[in-house]
């Protein structure tokens, strides 16, 4: 597959620093964290994380499981999607059944302080 079929991130840390990183549909959460565990940039260091681990992605104002792929999102080719880039430990695990029919009843769940 050529770049076309590329998905474009920019990814964005509290601190406001945004890179944008290039991935497969077929890349997960999981995968993109480690991904931009590997390949730190340089002037992201003071947000060095000790483990990719940690690294979690909200799109849409919604925590990524590890799992999920990019192209289960349907993310568009050839623009940039943007996401935000967290350390934190734990997240509600996918098989809390409550988290996950939670996410599937709609988008009420906007304003939810995690």
């Amino acid at each position: 597959l050529g770049s076309f079929y590329q998905i474009n991130l920019r990814l964005i840390l509290v601190s406001g620093k945004t890179k944008e990183f290039l991935f497969s549909p077929n890349d997960s959460a999981a995968d993109i964290a480690k991904h931009v565990y590997d390949n730190w940039p340089m002037d992201w260091e003071e947000e060095q994380v000790s483990s990719p681990n940690i690294l979690r992605l909200i799109y849409q104002g919604r925590f990524l499981h590890g799992n999920v792929t990019l192209g289960a999102l349907k993310l568009p080719f050839g623009k940039t999607t943007v996401m935000h880039l967290v350390a934190r430990e734990t997240l509600p695990e996918p098989n809390s059944q409550g988290q996950r029919n939670r996410e599937k009843t709609g988008e009420s769940n906007c304003c939810v302080i995690l």
